[in-house]
């Protein structure tokens, strides 16, 4: 079938291509660099092709960075806690809020709400001052539990049980004799899926990418995640290594491309669930 292109149509293609290419174009270059050396990556132009040093840039990466690999473990094992945790606690916060009602339950929604308006900057030293009451310094609790809970994960949570689930659902199953939790566990998750799928791996890239934390509560360079681990990597030598650390920020960014291209269907599902009445 023939099909007719209005200019329209032909120029909000351009723009969306366009787009797309802007967006595509730094991951490009941080594959193209990770195969160079410093002299090839510093030059004008850079180089638009793919060189033959990346075996080069590891082995530079793993001499600056000898906990390299076990820098990516805490990562990865900071990242799934947190996950974790948050998929839990955001869920029965979020259950609680949609479809309980209890005093003063708008004041402590809008309450939790309005944190989401301070600075993370503003945290900074209180999250340290009781992370060393703990005894939680240079330890991965202190970076897990801080972030146990997020606001934008309850918000997100409460929107989508109260717009998927209905109330008469659970009523039937109070009537029934299940309790609280039974109702949360057996009826409630499994109709949310979509909405934990999204804030997971929402949580996991935010996670995996902080650097202001293990900045505050981290001390020993085996102890800190992939970001500052990189970013140590600067000031430990005269020359800055780029090669290394582009080399060094592709292995950190597969993971996480992996994981948005399998769940990026499910990622818009849940965030534009609720968002149009049937």
């Amino acid at each position: 079938m023939k099909t007719n292109f209005s200019a329209g149509q032909i120029t909000a293609y351009g723009f969306v291509a366009f787009g797309a290419i802007v967006m595509l174009a730094p991951f490009y270059f941080m594959f193209v660099f990770a195969t160079h050396d410093n002299t090839a990556i510093m030059s004008v132009p850079p180089p638009m092709w793919f060189g033959n040093e990346l075996s080069n840039n590891l082995a530079a990466l793993i001499e600056y960075l000898p906990y390299f690999w076990k820098n990516l473990g805490w990562s990865f094992y900071v990242a799934a806690i947190t996950t974790a945790l948050n998929l839990l606690f955001c869920s029965l916060a979020g259950y609680a809020f949609a479809m309980f009602e209890f005093r003063y339950k708008k004041v402590l929604f809008v309450f939790i709400m309005g944190t989401l308006m301070l600075p993370a900057f503003l945290s900074m030293i209180p999250t340290a001052l009781i992370m060393s009451i703990l005894g939680w310094m240079n330890t991965p609790k202190a970076l897990y539990v801080p972030m146990a809970c997020g606001a934008m994960g309850i918000f997100l949570m409460r929107q989508y049980i109260g717009s998927a689930i209905p109330r008469e659902l659970i009523e039937a199953a109070r009537v029934d004799g299940c309790s609280e939790f039974g109702i949360y566990w057996r009826i409630v998750v499994p109709l949310i899926k979509p909405a934990l799928g999204t804030l997971g791996l929402v949580v996991f890239i935010g996670q995996w990418n902080n650097f202001m934390g293990p900045l505050v509560v981290m001390n020993d360079m085996e102890m800190y995640t992939v970001p500052l681990a990189l970013r140590a990597l600067q000031g430990s030598t005269g020359l800055v290594p780029y090669g290394a650390i582009f080399s060094g920020v592709t292995i950190a960014v597969l993971p996480l491309m992996v994981m948005f291209v399998i769940s990026s269907r499910k990622l818009i599902d849940g965030l534009t669930a609720g968002a149009v009445k049937g």
